[in-house]
């Protein structure tokens, strides 16, 4: 499998090892980083066992496959959310610098983000919902942001890193400040550090999401392949 067929096995046995935890056959973040967890290939009884050691009884972990058939789990572990998805890559999409005012220079300029901001950051995601982000999410990296006063009302972010490439995640913009393209000027911002690294951008979007799947392709993003997302419970006791 390539790198894109199975990003979160391929960050997490390289560049973001020290972000989680690993056997031969499975591995996860640490879950206060990331619900997410990879099998090194298609998973035989050995690589859930793994999976399971490294979760914890009755612990959740989140995985993302190329269809529900690849992501069956054995008897005894129960599904607790799941989906189909789109993976986008953006190596056609064009990157801006971290500061630049608007044209009048009314606007206030993007912030980079970090561990102080993570109580903003938190209620943020509260109101967008763009998906996991959790008290240490943050030490992916990469994050920038709007503020408007004391407020932070958009931010963008990295995720998965497999070699090669970065993924672009935790897309929200506060309900009260949307329709502004305060989204698009963050998601170029963290693509410009991106290729300036010389990796390449990705991202996923869940399928039904289809607002912001239409402006990941206006901005260059295209559809690479389909993805389903399941979150499982590892069984109290195996």
């Amino acid at each position: 499998m390539t790198e894109l067929d199975n990003p979160a096995w391929w960050a997490l046995a390289g560049p973001q090892r020290g972000l989680g935890m690993s056997t031969s056959r499975a591995a996860r973040f640490d879950p206060a980083v990331s619900p997410f967890g990879a099998f090194a290939a298609e998973p035989d009884l050995s690589a859930w066992a793994d999976l399971a050691q490294l979760t914890g009884p009755g612990q959740t972990v989140a995985l993302i496959g190329p269809s529900p058939d690849q992501l069956r789990p054995p008897s005894g572990w129960s599904v607790e959310w799941e989906g189909s998805g789109v993976q986008m890559l953006g190596d056609r999409v064009v990157g801006e610098p971290l500061v630049r005012a608007d044209d009048d220079g009314s606007a206030a300029d993007p912030v980079t983000l970090g561990a102080a901001d993570v109580p903003d950051m938190l209620a943020l995601v509260a109101e967008a919902r763009p998906g996991p982000f959790l008290a240490r999410t943050v030490e992916f990296g990469g994050y920038v942001g709007f503020r408007h006063g004391e407020r932070l009302i958009a931010m963008a972010g990295e995720r998965l890193r497999p070699p090669g490439y970065v993924e672009v995640s935790a897309v929200a913009t506060h309900p009260d400040h949307r329709r502004k393209g305060l989204a698009e000027r963050l998601i170029r911002i963290v693509v410009s550090a991106a290729t300036a690294r010389g990796e390449v951008p990705f991202l996923h979007a869940a399928a039904s999401n289809t607002n912001a799947i239409r402006l990941y392709e206006s901005m260059g993003f295209t559809v690479g392949r389909t993805v389903w997302f399941r979150s499982m419970r590892v069984p109290h006791s195996e």
